[in-house]
């Protein structure tokens, strides 16, 4: 040991001997990487892999020995001859490819051990095939005792690398087997040189051959230098690549995974999290160790087709996992992307369960429960008769007016509380409307169990739903109808159950109504009239009449009142007291107002001056806030002074928003449109009203004038009204003045103004003069 180390320091360039060293564990290193990514592939690119390790090693090999040997300083000057040169290069090359070779097909202890010893000749063959290239005037001696430790210490130190990179993992399996290899070549160099004597003279310097210098050595060793550091600058590429995949697999939100022969060799952290687990675990399993179907059942993989699983155990988690075979690191392989689709799907029953639910009380909206409905009639043969329930919230609106849509909502949802609970687990509720319920029955084959159903839900909301404890308390009206004895299609059975409904209604409300076929007739002739009132005016069916109001005292006309009628085609004239309040529920009534406004202007507007128009406006026009901009615009339009016009409302008109509508009507006078209060004495608060707002006008209703003649009662109120409007000094007007009798105790009551059949019939054009019998006073 203390010569070799002594023909190290006494013999040699100590900083050639370290650049050697570098070439040797660089070239080892790069050896040992090689078999690493050879191992990796398949068997053509593996035979590829183990030639480039190979060449790369025995040249690194090649060049210590040859920087070695230019670092040692002989007692005369040495040259290489070229061809044995040439083949001392070729030697470890071939050697060490024949090792790994062997290594490759024979993976037992005992072949290991033969690699290295054949790892190990061919180094030693190369050593002194370098040793044989040597040209110098002298001749070389061998002390065998030291020549023969050193080839057994450098064989076992070659053979322990080869075998630790088999057997260890990791960085080691690369670190400790360079350590090993190195430490071997350098005992046989420089074990092999301390047992060398060169002796001085004996042959005489060659002059033939090939001989090389120095310089052309280290040419050669640098081409092997540049060799070896071109091929650990690929390997490094190489290592780079696969760590930014690695960064890619790790920023992804998707799980990967590699497989080989159905088992995990590489996995990404997102899998390992989302089968909540620890990626070391997953390594070398299978991914039907962690992954089941969605029903539970064996989890099978289809390539380039997703397949939904979850994880074992893993709740209602869906992962969606897609196969492709891909070439990784040199060998076919699967990857398996694992995409997390829970909140997807989440998201996709959320939005489904939206589409056919109320958002508000979670109930079966309108989509849902017409879907329900038609299966139920198509399904009845065999499961029975159903029933069809409407139901409509009582005083709902005044609670949403009262108290603001936020209480409203509140109701709303005890509402779907109570019907939940009343109904069968076999039953339906649905909210398809504002405060419009349906409920489907089945098993309704008695009209007991429907009985049974709408009195458990009245009993319900007359328990959770009591106004005098509760202010925002509502109540419900139920209607029913049944099939297949009502209806037999969803449409017919839908709209006879809103016949029942609106029958129950108009009984008093807070009541249930069966359907029967004579309440049919009576409101399908109703919702006739009103799909054909909504098209009246466009058909030309409505026309105005104008009926004159006289002054009682000469019987001189002053002005008309306009009275809308309606000609139908088919039913002929129909009398405003059956279609005005069809409009007014259903709202057609603005339209009609509007209209009536403005024709009746444009007529008046040719009308001799001061002849005044009296038109009626409908509680529900007041309710609109531009009610003051569309009588200013039919007063531009037609050309009618405002003083000329004047607008009857009746009591009602104060009941909704008193507020607003006093706005409205100040509005109105301060344009200088008269306000006439008809139908005086029949609404509420009348003294009320009249002290609340100064109107030009009264009109006593007619129920009072037709009795005024044997009904002392009515008399006095007549004459109570008109003392009224004199002490008030508003002209009052008698309207319904039919005979002659009742225009005679009108006069003598001092009634200023009146209005009735005796003066003339309303009609299309206007008649300026009275009956000359009506000239002077009875």
């Amino acid at each position: 040991m203390f010569d070799i180390v002594g023909c190290i320091t006494n013999d040699h360039d100590p900083w050639m001997v370290g650049l050697a060293v570098v070439i040797c564990v660089s070239g080892l290193t790069a050896l040992y990487l090689l078999l690493v990514r050879a191992g990796e592939c398949v068997e053509s690119r593996r035979r590829s892999w183990t030639a480039i390790a190979a060449l790369t090693a025995g040249l690194s090999v090649w060049a210590t020995h040859f920087l070695a040997m230019l670092a040692y300083r002989g007692p005369f000057p040495i040259h290489f001859d070229l061809w044995l040169t040439a083949v001392s290069a070729a030697v470890p090359v071939a050697g060490i490819w024949l090792a790994l070779t062997f290594d490759r097909y024979r993976r037992t202890r005992p072949p290991v051990i033969v690699t290295g010893m054949i790892f190990s000749a061919s180094v030693t063959a190369m050593h002194f095939l370098g040793m044989r290239a040597l040209i110098m005037p002298g001749l070389i001696r061998y002390d065998g005792t030291i020549l023969a430790q050193t080839l057994v210490a450098a064989t076992l130190f070659l053979t322990m690398s080869v075998c630790s990179h088999r057997q260890l993992r990791g960085w080691w399996r690369i670190i400790v087997p360079v350590a090993l290899g190195t430490l071997g070549i350098v005992t046989l160099h420089f074990g092999v040189m301390t047992a060398t004597t060169l002796i001085p003279g004996g042959v005489p310097m060659p002059t033939s051959g090939h001989p090389i210098n120095r310089l052309t050595i280290a040419r050669a060793v640098l081409a092997a230098m540049t060799l070896i550091v071109a091929t650990m600058i690929a390997a490094a590429i190489i290592d780079r690549l696969l760590t930014d995949l690695r960064g890619l697999t790790r920023a992804t939100r998707e799980g990967i995974a590699i497989l080989k022969n159905g088992r995990i060799a590489e996995v990404n952290p997102r899998l390992a999290t989302q089968l909540g687990v620890t990626s070391a675990e997953l390594l070398d399993s299978r991914p039907e160790d962690w992954l089941e179907a969605l029903d539970g059942t064996a989890l099978t993989l289809v390539e380039d087709r997703p397949v939904e699983a979850r994880p074992r155990g893993g709740g209602d988690c869906c992962l969606e996992i897609m196969c492709h075979e891909i070439e990784y690191r040199g060998r076919r392989a699967v990857v398996m992307a694992v995409r997390d689709l829970t909140e997807q799907r989440r998201a996709q029953r959320q939005i489904e369960f939206m589409a056919v639910h109320d958002p508000l009380t979670g109930l079966p909206n309108r989509t849902y429960f017409a879907q329900a409905l038609e299966t139920a009639i198509a399904q009845a043969d065999q499961q029975g008769p159903i029933a069809l329930l409407a139901l409509d919230l009582d005083r709902f609106k005044a609670v949403n007016d009262l108290f603001g849509h936020a209480a409203g909502d509140m109701v709303l949802c005890r509402v779907a509380t109570i019907l939940t609970g009343a109904i069968g687990s076999g039953d339906v509720v649905a909210r398809v409307g504002g405060d419009e319920f349906l409920i489907l029955q089945r098993d309704a084959d008695t009209t007991d169990k429907v009985q049974k159903l709408t009195q458990s839900i009245l009993n319900a909301f007359a328990a959770e739903m009591d106004l005098s404890r509760d202010p925002m308390a509502v109540g419900v009206s139920i209607g029913v109808a049944l099939h297949p004895q009502d209806a037999t299609d969803a449409d017919a059975l839908r709209q006879n159950a809103d016949v029942a409904l609106y029958r129950a209604k108009m009984s008093g409300r807070g009541t249930a109504s069966l359907f029967d076929h004579e309440m049919d007739h009576s409101v399908r002739t109703r919702r006739a009239l009103e799909h054909d009132l909504r098209h009246a005016l466009l058909r030309g069916q409505m026309r105005l009449v104008y009926q004159p109001l006289v002054a009682t005292g000469g019987a001189a006309i002053i002005g008309y009142e306009a009275l809308l009628r309606w000609q139908h085609p088919e039913r002929g004239d129909v009398t405003p007291d059956t279609f005005v309040p069809i409009a007014e529920e259903t709202g057609i009534i603005l339209q009609l107002g509007e209209w009536v406004l403005r024709e009746a202007c444009f007529a008046a507007a040719l009308w001799p001056a001061p002849m005044t128009l009296a038109v009626n406006v409908s509680p529900i026009q007041f309710q609109l806030p531009n009610l003051p901009e569309i009588v200013s615009r039919a007063l531009t339009d037609s050309g009618l002074a405002a003083t000329r016009l004047e607008l009857e409302i009746t009591e009602n008109v104060l009941l909704h928003d008193r507020a607003a509508t006093l706005r409205t009507l100040h509005a109105l006078k301060a344009m200088g449109v008269g306000i006439v209060m008809d139908d005086f004495g029949t609404g509420y608060s009348s003294l009320s009203n009249l002290r609340c707002f100064p109107f030009d006008k009264i009109k006593i209703d007619r129920s009072f004038i037709s009795g005024v003649a044997d009904d002392e009662a009515a008399r006095s109120i007549v004459r109570a009204i008109v003392g009224l409007g004199r002490s008030l000094n508003l002209p009052v007007v008698a309207e319904g003045v039919e005979t002659a009798e009742q225009h005679r105790m009108v006069l003598e009551e001092g009634c200023p103004q009146a209005q009735g059949y005796l003066f003339g019939r309303p009609a299309e054009a206007p008649v300026y003069a009275v009956p000359s019998a009506l000239r002077r006073r009875p």
